[in-house]
């Protein structure tokens, strides 16, 4: 119980302030080794596998301390890294550092409840370079409001209650972004089949030149750049395509690229500003890119993938790949750019529109096939850039081509606005969700009643209870210091 009671608001009657480390007893995980990981025994539970980050399970089959030891139900708290308050549902597992398994001395659900609203107050006291962290000195002296035990019930009941409420709306919110990501797949599998346009070509037949013209052009143009080096290709087998509609035809990426240009960079001087473009610079499936990054040209790595505006970025590593990192270079420092090794860099003829290509790239279907195609080792798994080459495109004529682009926007900005306000909603929830234990550790959620036993009596209880507890750990360790003596 704290005495001092300077700068702390006043509590209901019946009510304490005290601090973390007195009504619980916080026992930290095991220090595992990777060279401790094993395939069979317990599962070992980590931060990552808490926050769902990752659901790989490594395991310990050797014998470990009961207090390391965590089962079903039981209140977690991860200290270091990612904050936060976890109660554990799972088989018998065993618990690594920086996860607090908690003896709960009051209520487990209002201690949970309790910690993960008091999380935001410990970040502000947090330690370590680019690492949240909690000491357990500073996670125990932390100060809290403790009511009386039975009103701890009918807190949790209570916020129970209206989070099952909030968690309902959450979930449909989730179904409508769910929604939102098959109906955008949606329009650009119906753009890429000729649905989208299908009245409007019909409307427009007579203006169409046929893409086949396109294709030959963009093939001239490539015979006057590449010269003598100039290499003929095989038209595309089209049997296993699908039908396309009138005026468009099948060609492959190399047929109107180049893919993974080389840089031709002697002319230029090494002091100058370029883009940086790391991975994480890329949004999934949106296209947009953070170029605030710049380097010298002559502090460039041998092996960075070079790129101009204009260049399509498809990644081309495992999982960025699947997830959609692919965008258009634009507005690049001095109009180069230098990116991640992991970027298939593809250079379209400067006759077509990148954002039609830029949609055709994020589509699932594509990926999924890429991802099948893909080499290389477990987690290092990379599209070749072979397959890059053979990829094959339905061809609309150009001004189709300018037509899908504007339909599938002017679909995505109608479905971007729903996603905004299905957002603000997320963030509203949480707000909410922040009232309620607010309102909850005030005393304003539910009723007091003047004959529950107050919590000064818990807390007794309590320190008798860990006074007892110690005593008798102190016991058991003297007992095991005192030698036996010899009968002569």
């Amino acid at each position: 119980m704290i005495d001092n009671k300077n700068n702390l608001p006043e509590l209901p009657k019946g009510w304490v302030w005290t601090r973390l480390g007195d009504v619980g007893e916080y026992i930290n995980g095991k220090a595992f080794k990777p060279t401790d990981w094993e395939n069979e025994g317990r599962p070992i539970i980590r931060i990552q596998n808490l926050t769902g980050s990752t659901k790989t399970l490594n395991r310990y089959s050797k014998p470990i301390e009961e207090k390391f030891i965590i089962r079903d139900g039981e209140l977690l708290i991860s200290w270091s890294a990612t904050l936060g308050a976890f109660i554990y549902h799972g088989e018998e597992a065993v618990l690594n550092q920086h996860i607090f398994k908690v003896v709960p001395f009051i209520n487990k659900l209002f201690l949970f409840y309790l910690t993960s609203f008091s999380i935001s107050q410990l970040m502000q006291k947090i330690h370590g370079s680019g690492m949240q962290h909690i000491t357990k000195g500073k996670f125990d002296s932390h100060i809290i409001p403790l009511p009386p035990l039975i009103e701890q019930h009918r807190i949790v009941s209570k916020v129970e209650e209206l989070f099952t409420k909030l968690d309902a709306g959450v979930e449909a919110l989730k179904k409508i972004k769910t929604q939102l990501k098959r109906y955008r797949q949606s329009v650009l599998k119906s753009a890429m089949e000729g649905k989208l346009t299908e009245e409007w070509r019909e409307t427009h037949k007579h203006e169409l030149e046929h893409a086949s013209v396109l294709l030959e052009r963009i093939k001239e143009e490539r015979k006057k750049k590449s010269g003598e080096k100039y290499k003929k290709l095989p038209p595309v087998d089209a049997e296993n395509l699908p039908e396309l509609p009138e005026g468009w035809c099948w060609t492959r990426l190399e047929g109107i690229s180049e893919i993974n240009p080389k840089f031709n960079g002697e002319t230029i001087l090494g002091g100058i500003d370029v883009t940086f473009l790391p991975m994480k610079c890329v949004e999934e499936l949106t296209g947009h890119i953070d170029l605030t990054f710049t380097k010298k040209l002559s502090e460039v790595k041998k092996g960075y993938t070079p790129f101009i505006n204009g260049d399509l970025l498809f990644a081309k590593i495992t999982p960025c790949m699947e997830n959609g990192k692919v965008a258009i270079a634009h507005s690049l420092k001095n109009g180069i750019g230098f990116g991640s090794t992991e970027f298939h860099v593809i250079r379209l003829s400067e006759a077509l529109p990148r954002k039609f290509f830029f949609f055709f790239l994020i589509r699932e279907e594509l990926r999924g096939a890429a991802q099948r195609k893909m080499t290389g080792s477990a987690g290092q798994l990379r599209v070749p850039v072979n397959y890059m080459h053979q990829i094959p495109i339905p061809l609309p004529p150009l001004i189709e081509q300018h037509k899908i682009v504007e339909e599938i926007e002017k679909r995505f900005t109608v479905a971007d606005e729903v996603e905004k306000t299905v957002e603000q909603s997320f963030k509203q929830s949480e707000r909410l969700r922040q009232s309620i234990l607010k309102k909850a550790f005030e005393g304003k959620l539910v009723p007091q009643d003047p004959t529950d036993e107050p919590a000064s009596v818990l807390l007794d209880k309590i320190k008798k209870e860990k006074e007892k507890l110690e005593s008798d750990k102190k016991a058991k360790r003297k007992g095991r210091r005192v030698k036996k003596k010899k009968i002569p």
